[in-house]
């Protein structure tokens, strides 16, 4: 009988394997390690993030009974004790710099070949245990924030840092990279004048929101487009300090287009942009909606609300592999053709992970087994 692999060996075959070992080697994952090697862990945590376990002791006992198929997946046994050392000891700097080379990767094979890039910053919080003690936010709360970079064309991160959530929005900017030209969309959250002027200097377009107390010294006012949403589009400069002890360096003006959304809500959207359509500016900021939809989807499809360790290394590495386990559904659905909608995509996924069944035929019956008639038949009389 012809082996058929599982969906699960279909959707590791995208993990690069050769990045992943330099990975290990780097930084020493599988040092003196014995039982668990770190591609074993990765294997049994993608299984914990793709079939929905609620636990460490549940990812184990179903990857148990499948023992049989552990093989065909480059895995071996796994115990619980040693899977939670594991999640504790073992560096994170694994986990994540595979990250880093499947966004490069996903990122070349999903983008559309569009003019300019757009970014959306944002960051989400995640809940923890209060015996996380390296991230009590306040008597009794612990938390942490994942901080994103997100591309909308390609629909996936092209950037992730973990912090506590007591880390402000703007401190997380410090470290992010920026790419020179691109465009970048975010909310208050990121409000700084000296990160904008940052922003700015590399030839950034920003497209975020005026805070309701800002000021604008307006110089010029553009006639606003009939019978649309746009109510005013102006130009001016900010006020020359954002606080009184710190001074604006956004110098060069900036634009104030007033918007009413389908609530009736008006914003006002700021641009550093001050040729491009209003309209253009005001569909910009709203794509920043994709995010919100991205951390929705993450947090309901994914196991990322629970986690299977309190320790900082094991909430990094966790946060990580299901955004490894993300990227491995991108780029298996954009694989296929069958099946259009990413959470259906995910589902089927789910409900099929260790039957030996090609990706891109899960929509279809299972066929039925082929028969042999030439086969020897026992006689018995």
């Amino acid at each position: 009988m012809q082996h058929k692999n599982s969906v699960f060996h279909g959707l590791l075959k995208h993990v690069p394997w050769g990045g992943f070992e330099d990975l290990v080697e780097q930084h020493g994952a599988d040092f003196r390690v014995r039982s668990l090697p770190s591609k074993t862990q990765l294997i049994a945590l993608l299984y914990g993030q793709l079939s929905g376990a609620q636990s460490l002791r549940e990812i184990v006992g179903t990857l148990q009974s499948h023992a049989a198929r552990l093989y065909h997946l480059g895995a071996g046994a796994v115990a619980r004790s040693t899977l939670s050392d594991a999640n504790t000891l073992r560096p994170p700097e694994v986990f994540t710099g595979l990250l880093g080379l499947l966004i490069d990767q996903a990122h070349r094979g999903l983008r559309r070949e569009l003019d300019g890039t757009t970014y959306l910053i944002d960051s989400t919080s995640l809940r923890l245990s209060a015996l996380s003690g390296w991230a009590r936010f306040s008597a009794g709360v612990c938390g942490a924030k994942a901080h994103v970079i997100y591309d909308p064309d390609a629909d996936c991160p092209v950037y992730l840092n973990v912090t506590p959530a007591n880390v402000n929005d703007i401190t997380a900017t410090q470290v992010m990279p920026i790419e020179a030209g691109a465009t970048y969309v975010f909310d208050l959250g990121y409000y700084d004048y000296r990160w904008w002027a940052e922003l700015d200097a590399k030839g950034c377009r920003i497209v975020t929101r005026f805070k309701t107390n800002t000021k604008l010294k307006l110089i010029e006012e553009l006639p606003a487009p009939e019978g649309s949403a746009i109510l005013s589009d102006r130009i001016g400069f900010l006020p020359a300090r954002q606080a009184a002890s710190r001074r604006n360096p956004m110098v060069d003006a900036v634009r104030e287009i007033r918007v009413r959304i389908d609530t009736g809500k008006v914003l006002r959207i700021l641009s550093n942009d001050l040729d491009a359509p209003a309209q253009e500016i005001a569909d910009l900021y709203k794509r920043r909606w994709a995010i919100e939809l991205f951390f929705r989807w993450v947090k309901q499809t994914l196991k990322i609300t629970r986690f299977v360790g309190r320790s900082e290394n094991a909430v990094r590495i966790h946060i990580a592999v299901a955004l490894i386990a993300f990227l491995l559904l991108r780029l298996a659905q954009a694989a296929q053709s069958a099946v259009t909608s990413p959470l259906a995509f995910a589902r089927l996924v789910r409900v099929n992970l260790m039957q030996r069944r090609r990706i891109d035929r899960l929509l279809l019956p299972e066929p039925n087994p082929v028969s042999y008639p030439d086969q020897l038949v026992l006689q018995w009389a």
